[in-house]
């Protein structure tokens, strides 16, 4: 784990940590993404608005405040990023210590509501609540755990405020994340505690053969770009911590975590993370591209298949050495609010 001080400067591109590379020559991974059913986890989904664009199923609901398909192709890669995250995180569901028996819990953008799931498993005593902009969550949930849909950059209108609110993996998700983060001061309880899990979207390399201009690079760039003009941020990691200072809340940790894409990696949880991690772009690289490159860019659906056929030469690539940087913010409201 690789610390961040308080320093609220925060640099414009990655900050690069160093993940030491298996010695040796490595192998391409063309076998990985042939088996990524058998690492997710497919759920059953109780969809009441969508529609279709290029073979593949988006929510109605707020249409255009977000990119990516709502169909079971996606749902089963994002369980399969539940698992890459949690893996990173040393198994762990959550830094912030919200103590044995947390009560009232919110999880922002729940997604497939896995982590919300498992969650409730864990704290019998919690009230856990998930939002998200499709109903794509499981119906047979613990007892402890109730999901709705709803547009997290609306107006909040919750009864009272909860221990502990949980965002993650929301890049590209939101237009206004200064207004969320004081949205989610405010129906925190004093003494309560809030964490923020998310991404840079650019890819680098401490010493390995990545370089800009690669169709690596100018995919994340293309997506990047896109994001922007759609008025969503696509890299809020390394903002997570100044954007929580702002808002008001104190005891702020910062970690940046490096995610190899592959099995370059010496290290052997870094190199199954990597495995993972190269299974859910290969399967996803599409999915994050057809609305973007087609709406913005202007592409036709056949030249971004042609595209990603280059994109994903480079993904399976060990020589690269392909890395992305994930950011975990953790901070506490004051027990007392001036």
């Amino acid at each position: 784990m690789a610390a961040v001080s308080d320093n609220p400067a925060v640099p414009s591109g990655p900050q690069p940590v160093q993940i030491e590379a298996e010695e040796g020559e490595l192998e391409t991974d063309s076998a990985f993404g042939d088996d990524a059913e058998s690492y997710t986890t497919s759920l059953k989904s109780s969809i009441t608005n969508y529609k279709y664009e290029n073979g593949r199923r988006y929510h109605a609901f707020k249409d255009g405040s977000y990119f990516l398909p709502n169909d079971e192709s996606e749902a089963d890669r994002l369980d399969l990023f539940h698992h890459i995250m949690s893996l990173r995180c040393d198994g762990e569901l959550h830094w912030a210590p919200i103590g044995d028996n947390p009560g009232r819990i919110l999880d922002i953008g729940t997604g497939t509501g896995i982590w919300a799931i498992d969650m409730g498993d864990k704290y019998p005593s919690a009230e856990i609540l998930g939002n998200d902009l499709s109903a794509i969550q499981p119906t047979l949930v613990p007892p402890n755990v109730k999901f709705e849909v709803d547009d997290a950059e609306n107006e909040w209108v919750y009864s009272s405020t909860f221990d502990y609110i949980h965002c993650r993996y929301m890049a590209g998700s939101l237009k206004d994340w200064p207004r969320l983060m004081q949205q989610a001061f405010k129906y925190t309880k004093p003494g309560g505690w809030v964490e923020f899990q998310d991404f840079d979207m650019t890819f680098y390399s401490t010493g390995g053969e990545f370089k800009e201009g690669s169709p690596l690079d100018q995919w994340a760039a293309g997506v990047k770009e896109g994001i922007a003009k759609f008025g969503l941020v696509a890299e809020p990691g390394p903002k997570l911590e100044g954007w929580v200072k702002d808002a008001g809340f104190t005891n702020v940790h910062h970690s940046v975590l490096p995610i190899p894409v592959g099995q370059w990696p010496k290290d052997k949880k870094l190199k199954e993370i990597g495995a993972f991690d190269l299974i859910q772009f290969l399967d996803g690289c599409e999915a994050i591209s057809l609305r973007i490159f087609t709406n913005v860019q202007g592409w036709s659906p056949e030249h971004i298949q042609v595209f990603l056929s280059d994109v994903r030469k480079d993904l399976k690539n060990t020589r690269l050495q392909a890395q992305h940087n994930f950011h975990v913010v953790y901070a506490q409201k004051p027990l007392t609010v001036e």
